[in-house]
Order: C-alpha cells, then structure tokens, then sequence
C-alpha cells in the first residue's frame, strides 16, 4: 500500500512486455492517436507495477492481469488490452523514459500520478469513469485524487494497518487479549520477554518503511507530521513522547534488536516464525505469515497511549489514464468493467489489498481476517503526500529515524523537522 502499498510494499518481475511491442503514438501497432485497426479494433496499451513474488509465482502480477483482461475481451471483442508489468524498484524510470519518448501508455498504475499533471497529459477523472463508478470510490479516498481542485488520480488499491498478535505466544504468557493502550503494549511485552518470546514487539524502524511505523505511534499519540493547519509537526510535544516511550521499549529488551536496521519484510518474517509477540501490519502481510506457517494470530486496532485509535495509516496506490493516444472511451469502458468486476475479489484474494469502493468493501465484508482493516478504512489517516515537500522527507525520516530509539529522541525529530521547513 508504497512501493507504496504492496512493498510499500512491493516485490515483483522485470517487465514481460516492451513498450514497443505494444506500439506506441500514433503507429500502426498501438493504433495510438485514436486510430482503430483495419478489423475496427482498438488496442489499449497498460502499464501496471508488479504486486507478485515473480513472473512464475502464482500471484505474479502478469497473471493477475491476463485474467482481467481476458475477461474485459471476452466483454468488449472489439477492445485489445496489451499489459507491460514492471518491478516496483523500476517502474518510475521506465515510465519516465516512456513519456520523454513520447511512448505513453493508454493506461498506467503505480504509486503517484501527480508529476504528470502539470504536464497536461492525463484525462481528468470525469474523463474516463462513468458517474455511478466515480460515486462508488470512497469519498475521503478520491478525494486526494485531486490536483487544484479537479481529479485526474483514480484511487487503485488500499491498505490499512492493525496490530498482530501470537495467540500461542500470548497464551503461554498468560495474556488474555490484545493491549489497548502504550501501557499495556509494555506489560504485555514484559510478561512475553519473561515466557522467553524474543522479540516481544517487533519494531521495523528501517528504511524500507520506517516512515509507516513511525506514523502510527504519532498518532497514538494525536500527533502527526503535520497539523490540521497543514504545518509539519515532525518534532512535536507528542511525536517526541511517542519515541521517548518507544527508546524505553528498546532499552528494557522489549522490541525487535537494533530496530533501526530492521526492515518490516523481516520481523515480519520473525513474527511467522514465531518469534515476535505482536507487530503493525497490513493485510498484505498476511500471506507472509501463513507462508511462514503461522494461523494462530489475531487481528487488533493499534494501541494508542490512552486507547486504541479511531483511525488508522492508510495506504493507496493509483492508476490514470493518459491523453496522447485519443482512447478515451476505450479507456472509460475498460476502467467501468475493471471496477464492477470481479477483480476487486482477485486482488483481495491474491495479494490481501484493499478494495477503494463502497462495493468493493460490502463484498468482502465477511471475510473476517479483513474486517479489522476494512472496518478502518473510510476513517483512515494518509500521508502528507500531496505536499511536494514530502518526498524530501519521507526519505530523511527512512534514513534517520530509527536512530530516535538509540539516542536523543527530540533531536532526531527536530532534524527531520528542519529538512521539512527548509527551502
């Protein structure tokens, strides 16, 4: 939910598809500029990032695609569908050397759509999704879809955040349920150090994601990293007894060693196997937790200082569409069948991501492992990421952060706070 979401998340493959064999523009093979095929076909051209362990893995990304698009063919005969999935770690790059090529997609899902707005080269959001689509996304979710007041991000995918717990491991410590509040984390994580569980609390501080973990304790503690005024409040009163709280933590043994340096993939790969007692984490993680042979876990909000939260991190990724090759209605048919179908189901299925529609949220509602991360959606906290200064500091706080839990936790927030309010 990061590159955002899914590694933010995200594993994935090398691209199974060059652009040019898609065509691209205004050439024969795309049938770019609006043009249709001698037959009165189209072909779409889409770009998607890699949610899947692998191009041979069962959740690769090539296959969760190939039975979408089969699907919409089977649906719209007269519309082709080329897919080109890329790895997290390069689907940036590529697309950006597409577009200075002049080699748009007609469709692309990633992590951000925003740098292409000021270019003027994605359709609105009314463009291409049909008012009854457009009413069923999540308000609070399409609305950051929006760049000086009009839409052109169409929300993708969804994650949510909850606290893990071993039932046996707590069993055998003689805790009953899932601690609520910071005091109760650390009693909890007290009497787990004492039944010989070594890592109590997992704490993944490293750079793969510290900016998430970090996240949920400031809100813990009605902090943040930014006010209601929308002024960064990284060094904040809260956010600095947040991590004062968590060095205590840290220095009585109670969390994952030298969190700084751990990354959540990790401990939550630790907590399969059963070795930590209790982590953050997302429904995406819970096919890491099964692959590592654990069931026996439950599901809770996140414990605040003084309670648990009535909100949660929540993650999205995007997907947009782009201008250049005149597919407008091509695109608004395929983007209307993709979010009536049943794909939302598959990606719940395959990867435990979220669905971004109130329809989609009401057919997985009886999935009981889901629940606690549906039920947090519609109120969820995101990222200050429509902030441009915020890519800057999302990588200060990856680089830095954990080193608030090993030293002075006020200076730590206070450099970060200084990159924030630079420039």
């Amino acid at each position: 939910m990061n590159k955002k979401i899914a590694g933010a998340t995200t594993l994935g493959v090398a691209a199974l598809l060059a652009l040019s064999a898609c065509g691209s523009g205004g050439d024969g093979g795309g049938n770019g500029g609006g043009e249709k095929a001698a037959d009165g076909s189209v072909t779409l051209k889409l770009v998607a990032a890699d949610y899947g362990a692998g191009p041979t893995a069962p959740d690769s990304g090539e296959k969760f695609w190939k039975g979408v698009t089969d699907e919409f063919k089977a649906a719209n005969p007269n519309i082709n569908v080329e897919v080109q999935v890329i790895n997290w770690n390069d689907i940036d790059k590529q697309v950006a050397t597409m577009v200075q090529n002049g080699q748009m997609p007609d469709i692309l899902q990633t992590g951000d759509y925003s740098g292409f707005v000021k270019d003027g080269l994605l359709y609105k959001t009314d463009e291409v999704l049909s008012s009854t689509t457009q009413s069923d996304l999540l308000a609070k979710f399409a609305e950051f879809g929006k760049v000086d007041g009009s839409a052109y991000g169409i929300p993708f995918v969804s994650s949510a955040r909850a606290l893990f717990y071993n039932k046996d491991l707590f069993g055998k410590a003689g805790i009953t349920e899932a601690p609520k509040t910071w005091d109760e984390v650390k009693a909890a994580a007290e009497k787990l150090k004492k039944a010989g569980v070594s890592q109590p609390f997992g704490l993944p501080l490293g750079q793969e994601e510290a900016q998430a973990e970090s996240f949920l304790w400031f809100l813990g503690n009605g902090g943040g990293y930014k006010d209601t005024a929308g002024k960064w409040t990284i060094n904040s009163p809260q956010n600095v007894e947040a991590f004062t709280f968590l060095k205590g933590m840290v220095d009585a043994g109670l969390t994952t060693p030298n969190p700084g340096t751990k990354d959540r993939k990790k401990v939550w790969e630790d907590f399969a196997a059963g070795k930590v007692g209790m982590v953050n984490g997302g429904p995406m993680s819970i096919p890491i937790f099964e692959k590592g042979g654990l069931t026996n876990f439950g599901v809770a909000p996140i414990a605040g200082k003084s309670g648990p939260l009535d909100t949660t991190l929540g993650v999205m990724d995007w997907i947009m569409a782009f201008n250049k090759n005149g597919h407008k209605e091509e695109v608004k048919k395929f983007f209307d069948f993709f979010y009536s179908s049943s794909a939302v189901q598959k990606i719940s299925d395959t990867y435990k991501l979220l669905p971004v529609t109130t329809s989609g949220i009401e057919k997985l509602s009886s999935d009981e492992k889901l629940k606690p991360f549906l039920d947090a959606l519609p109120n969820a906290t995101f990222y200050p990421f429509t902030d441009p200064k915020w890519s800057e500091v999302n990588t200060q706080i990856k680089q830095t952060i954990g080193n608030a839990v090993t030293s002075d936790p006020a200076a730590v927030l206070g450099s970060i706070q200084k990159v924030a309010e630079a420039g």
